[in-house]
């Protein structure tokens, strides 16, 4: 009699990703479908409301509804609809980016600072405590004050000042990771180090940083938001909701959308990626109990 013997269940990062699921409650759906929607508008908007967003119309602060103008116009007659669905444009392209490119240089510092230890642990940390002694606002405005404005330094300043928290997370993930028995293992038969942190011990830091990545949307838009505010991010000719709050505050009392509406905008994005980075985080955390 021939005894069958099942495949053992495999228990990998693979395997337990196929018990997580997002969106588990309508709080979490709202968000994800929010952050989707804010996508989607500002990658089409601008196609389906075709109006120049520099534009001047022969009369100014035009009311919402006017012929022409959904949402009216400026102080300078430019149309409003046209010029938020533009405006978010810089501000999704630094936050996602500036998020995800933090993401991945503070994975690659903090796993080699985790599984060497030692001098390269020391050193790497030592740039990340200096980094961490000065405020985030700080450290991204010394940086576009060197390398001036425009979207890609916003981008980078946005970055370095983000990098610091990732790479200190991984780090603190990795060594909880090096001294179990299948890095052992690993290393008992010879797999070199590299092959073991990049293939063994990445793999099962992949559901925090997901869940990091995401809840740093939040701060990477405000930071955004912030340097535009302040006149370093985008050039004030361009279309950006920090830029139009600090320009439609002068007009708050005549026409307060012209600030009101940006600002409400960010703050949705911002709440928003917040809620769906605790979503994710249930999700990581009910699929690691599977």
């Amino acid at each position: 009699m021939t005894t069958t013997v099942p495949p053992a269940r495999r228990t990998g990062p693979a395997a337990r990703w196929r018990h997580r699921r997002l969106a588990r409650s309508p709080l979490g759906l709202l968000a994800w479908g929010v952050l989707a929607l804010f996508v989607l508008v500002l990658v089409a908007g601008p196609w389906v409301v075709p109006v120049d967003p520099l534009a001047q119309d022969s009369e100014a602060l035009l009311p919402w509804g006017s012929a022409g103008h959904l949402l009216g116009t400026d102080e300078l007659g430019r149309d409003v609809l046209s010029r938020v669905l533009t405006g978010g444009r810089p501000l999704l392209v630094v936050s996602i980016g500036s998020a995800v490119a933090a993401a991945a240089l503070g994975t690659v510092l903090g796993l080699l600072a985790g599984y060497c230890g030692g001098v390269v642990d020391s050193l790497v940390m030592r740039v990340v405590d200096v980094l961490l002694a000065f405020p985030l606002v700080l450290v991204a405005i010394l940086m576009v004050a060197v390398l001036g404005g425009g979207t890609t330094n916003t981008l980078i300043a946005i970055t370095v000042s983000q990098v610091p928290f990732c790479a200190r997370l991984v780090r603190n993930l990795t060594l909880a990771q090096v001294n179990l028995d299948y890095v052992r293992s690993a290393r008992a038969l010879g797999t070199a180090g590299p092959v073991i942190a990049v293939r063994e011990v990445l793999p099962n830091l992949v559901g925090p940083l997901l869940v990091n990545t995401t809840s740093s949307l939040a701060v990477t838009a405000g930071l955004s938001s912030a340097l535009s505010y302040l006149g370093l991010g985008q050039d004030a000719s361009s279309p950006d909701w920090g830029y139009m709050v600090r320009s439609g505050q002068e007009l708050i009392f005549s026409n307060p959308s012209l600030a009101l509406l940006p600002g409400l905008l960010i703050t949705v994005f911002a709440v928003a990626a917040n809620l769906a980075g605790d979503d994710l985080r249930d999700a990581v955390d009910t699929g690691g109990a599977a």
